[in-house]
């Protein structure tokens, strides 16, 4: 038997315990690390699973090679555990998730060792955002004044991102990965989950089996149900363009603006390539076949000023940039657009939350208040009306109903009292003591 201790950064991290299974969603804010323990351990020296991929070699097995399947193989392999790892496609992923890593992000790819990842793949550098609004536009900088001169976000083809990972992965000894189609868990006794069933690339099912599972195959998981039960929304599809050999305002930054009736982002993906995200509320989009979306396009969209990508952890600033007809709505949109226009902590507070290097839920929820009072100064400066006090209280009302969620589907505990959390559950790092052992 083994210890393994994982540490998870709670706020861009999901996770999901049941005896041996543990289930991630995408995140790259990961670290892992190994401690020796006084019982016999097993570590993988060099040995490989047999060509088939089956059986009981592994130590560990992992379904998805996505970002979070992927450095979690080869931060466990580098420890010297064998891992299995069953990807269901491993043909370059054509996406346009995940395009954008944030500097919070590329400071955990570093501590992982895998930062060479964004070599080869023309990775662009990222500094901030700017923010359009109208006819005006803010600019909004990470503050990476304390950190290292390399640390920065960037921005690629996320397929090319993710093949240099799994390179990466497949290269260490201790890792086989396969493709195929992970099609159930394997249970002992209706309790513990002991390995999976997957479908081989050339049709054949197969057994694999190991002390531990981890599923990290995305949000959307038919795995995941099968432990618990996600609550998975979808306000809003994107569209994505690329656009050849074009020029951004300012290059190095994610361009945002804030259209009607919902944010247009564009950002660099390669030296000549700019993507252009079209967000559309709604679960349905035009459809493409009869030129809906192509008149969508040009007469909803192409009119507004240009502007960019928010790749944000709070989701929010989305309901407060969208457009709406309620007045007091649009004054919070209004209020949030001068807040982070005054500088500062204003600014530089909020950018510290997008870029990943302030992880904290509390400051989220201080900034977004401190954004709602602002608004309410604004409509009450220098004379208070009675219709601009009704404005007032709604835009509060308003305020509270987009961050209770938020401080719901967090925890209270956690948000505001985070020393009375118990450290299995304490946020941003929770500690999972997890003994590998043998269940078959």
């Amino acid at each position: 038997m083994c210890d393994l201790v994982l540490r998870l950064n709670h706020f861009n991290f999901s996770f999901t315990c049941n005896n041996n299974n543990l289930i991630l969603n995408n995140s790259l804010f990961l670290r892992i690390e190994s401690h020796s323990s006084t019982r016999n351990t097993h570590i993988c020296k060099g040995r490989k699973l047999n060509d088939s991929g089956s059986g009981t070699g592994a130590d560990v097995i992992i379904v998805g090679a996505g970002v979070a399947g992927s450095a979690l193989a080869y931060t466990l392999a580098k420890d010297g555990r064998c891992v299995h790892v069953i990807e269901k496609d491993l043909r370059v992923p054509n996406r346009i998730n995940g395009e954008l890593l944030q500097p919070g992000g590329y400071i955990k790819l570093k501590e992982l060792g895998l930062e060479d990842c964004l070599e080869q793949i023309d990775a662009q550098e990222v500094l901030g955002y700017i923010l359009y609004k109208d006819r005006e536009n803010i600019k909004l900088p990470y503050p990476l004044e304390t950190y290292h001169a390399d640390v920065a976000g960037r921005s690629f083809h996320n397929g090319r991102f993710i093949q240099r990972l799994r390179e990466k992965t497949k290269a260490l000894p201790c890792v086989q990965m396969n493709e195929g189609t992970v099609t159930s868990l394997l249970w002992k006794d209706n309790k513990t989950v002991i390995g999976v069933q997957y479908k081989s690339k050339d049709g054949k099912e197969q057994k694999a089996y190991a002390p531990l599972t981890i599923v990290c195959d995305g949000c959307f998981s038919k795995l995941r149900r099968s432990l618990c039960h996600p609550k998975v929304e979808v306000p809003s599809c994107f569209v994505g363009l690329i656009l050849e050999n074009c020029q951004l305002p300012f290059e190095n930054h994610g361009h945002v603006i804030l259209a009607n009736p919902s944010p247009i982002l564009f950002y660099r993906i390669s030296s000549t390539e700019v993507r252009c995200l079209v967000d559309i509320p709604g679960q349905k989009v035009p459809p493409i076949g009869n030129g809906k979306m192509a008149n969508f396009l040009k007469t909803m969209v192409a009119p507004q000023p240009l502007a960019s990508t928010i790749n944000t952890l709070a989701g929010a600033l989305y309901i407060v940039f969208s457009a709406s007809s309620d007045q007091a709505s649009n004054e919070l949109r209004e209020a949030c657009f001068d807040y982070l226009s005054l500088g500062t902590i204003f600014s530089s507070g909020p950018m510290a939350l997008l870029s990943g290097l302030n992880p904290q839920p509390l400051s989220l929820v201080l900034h977004f208040f401190a954004v709602a009072i602002y608004g309410v100064g604004r409509l009450l400066f220098p004379f208070p009306s009675f219709r601009c006090t009704w404005i007032g209280a709604r835009l509060i009302l308003c305020a509270f109903g987009i961050i209770f969620p938020i401080i719901r589907d967090e925890g209270v505990r956690q948000m505001f009292f985070p020393a009375t959390v118990p450290e299995f559950y304490r946020s941003p790092s929770a500690r999972i003591r997890i003994e590998i052992v043998s269940n078959y």
